[in-house]
């Protein structure tokens, strides 16, 4: 049996067969577009009366002209229309939006019980946004009015029971109640609050021993000596009270860069440019442990409070988390781009807090080992941070703006602006006094609180010393916060201290306020 002839079905492409789809739509609809559905004159009235209603009610007098439209009372949507024989019509608005816009939106009475009514909570919120009407204005009137009378009865010796209850000075819109003075009470502007007095530092020593520049300075837990590092790859030890030299330890083969003494062991801590990390014994004054691993030249250290850990930062981009008895690395924080300034420690989180030249301040968690938050706020390269010493909160010093940022999320307090030079130091006392140190040695005094520059200083180079050599590297306050120690490029070290004979009398705040204190960013 011969098998059926199979029609050949003509191949279309698929445009073709897109646009037959697309013409059979429109055919299938064509009806609809050419008689539209006719417009609802009872359902445009009603949606015109409720648009005069909801935006002129707020001015419209107490008694309404007989059918005009109301709001109703209670907490309910529907619209309560008012006829000539007194009685109510309950209408709803349908469809999905509040004013049908578009005809064939029907608003009848028959359809209203098939949608869903708004929510008590929605329309009290919308009543809440309207203005205050002119009835509410005469209220507000009479209960001070009333409370004036009150208050006149109570002087003259009136008894307690005229006292008014203090519920009918607040206004019921819909479920909350809003005093009459929230929408006329003006805004007072934000001022900023006076500076406290500081007493104007001077000099008082200058210590001379090094023979290069003095890049470092760390202070001893017991306020009795520091020490420094300097470009002649020595760590030498002085006496806080007389300024003489105690010892010199040498074993770094290049600058010193950072120093920090243990609060908890006899140990004093160094880094520098030959990218070593060393551990020196106070009991035997000689190096016991060594750390190996940064890449480049170390530029800051510092030491955890609580926990036996160091950290070190330099021109890796690194920050070197080592344990202090097995010399192991803990961490090795990644994240910057460029070099590592400086670093600082705390108990808290974060406990680890890094200033980059790649214009970022970066919070660690050390636990974890990675970064919990960038601070990018600055334009400039972050050279130095410094940690309050009671509060939470810390200040990072860039060529742009000193800035300071409150733990642990890193929150924008304020700009300190004003140090137009390369902020190579920073350092703050528990009085709220925060020293700046510039390279070209300039140094400027700031009031923590309110960010007022009370005091600027020039720093005297040593005789011999070019003038380019006035920078200011290092700085440090002792414990008592009497006394600020400097490191500078002359290859001296400078200690200052207040004033005594300094007054508010003599020395007054050149301080007036601003009307408003912009945060800039």
């Amino acid at each position: 049996m011969a098998a059926p002839a199979v029609e050949d079905i003509p191949k279309h492409s698929v445009h073709t067969l897109v646009f037959r789809s697309i013409k059979r739509s429109h055919d299938m609809f064509l009806s609809d577009h050419a008689h539209p559905i006719p417009l609802d004159k009872k359902a445009e009235e009603i949606k015109r009366k409720f648009k005069i209603q909801s935006e002129y009610a707020n001015i419209q007098k107490k008694q309404q002209p007989v059918g005009s439209v109301v709001r109703d009372k209670t907490n309910s949507f529907p619209l309560a229309l008012e006829g000539p024989k007194g009685q109510d019509q309950m209408l709803s608005i349908t469809g999905p939006n509040s004013f049908p816009s578009t005809p064939g939106v029907s608003l009848t009475e028959d359809t209203a019980s098939s949608h869903r009514q708004p929510s008590a909570a929605g329309v009290s919120h919308v009543r809440s946004l309207q203005p205050i009407s002119q009835s509410q204005i005469d209220a507000n009137k009479h209960a001070h009015s009333i409370q004036d009378i009150t208050n006149k009865a109570l002087a003259s010796g009136g008894s307690e029971r005229i006292r008014p209850n203090n519920k009918q000075l607040m206004p019921t819109t819909g479920e909350s109640k809003v005093p009459f003075s929230q929408g006329i009470v003006p805004r007072k502007g934000t001022t900023m609050p006076k500076p406290r007095w500081h007493a104007p530092w001077k000099l008082m020593r200058v210590v001379s021993g090094h023979t290069g520049w003095v890049r470092c300075v760390a202070l001893e837990p017991a306020n009795q000596w520091f020490c420094t590092g300097s470009a002649d790859r020595t760590i030498k030890i002085w006496d806080l009270a007389t300024s003489k030299l105690k010892l010199s330890l040498t074993g770094h083969i290049s600058t010193v860069r950072g120093l920090v003494v243990s609060p908890r062991h006899p140990y004093l801590f160094s880094c520098g440019e030959d990218k070593t990390v060393k551990c020196w014994d106070l009991e035997y004054n000689k190096v016991t442990r060594s750390y190996h691993g940064h890449l480049s030249a170390c530029y800051g250290i510092d030491i955890h409070p609580t926990v036996d850990v160091i950290v070190t930062v330099g021109r890796d981009s690194t920050a070197r988390v080592w344990d202090i008895r097995t010399k192991a690395a803990v961490h090795s924080l990644t994240g910057h781009t460029n070099t590592i300034a400086d670093v600082k420690c705390q108990g808290v989180e974060p406990q680890i807090i890094t200033g980059s030249h790649d214009c970022t301040v970066r919070y660690w968690d050390l636990v974890a080992g990675k970064s919990q938050a960038t601070l990018t706020n600055h334009k400039k390269s972050i050279r130095s941070l410094v940690l309050h010493p009671t509060q939470y909160t810390m200040a990072s010093g860039s060529a742009d703006n000193i800035k300071q940022w409150k733990f642990p999320d890193g929150n924008f307090i304020q700009n300190l602006s004003g140090h137009n030079s390369i902020l190579n130091c920073m350092a703050i006392n528990s009085d709220g006094v925060l020293v700046s140190g510039g390279d070209n040695g300039s140094m400027h005094l700031w009031d923590w609180k309110t960010g007022y520059n009370f005091q600027r200083t020039q720093a005297l180079v040593q005789p011999g010393s070019l003038d380019s050599e006035s920078g200011i590297f290092s700085m440090t306050f002792d414990l008592s916060g009497t006394r600020l120690i400097t490191t500078e490029a002359d290859k001296t070290i400078k200690i200052y201290k207040e004033d005594d004979e300094a007054s508010e009398e003599s020395h007054p705040i050149n301080w007036k306020p601003d009307i408003i204190k912009r945060k800039k960013y």
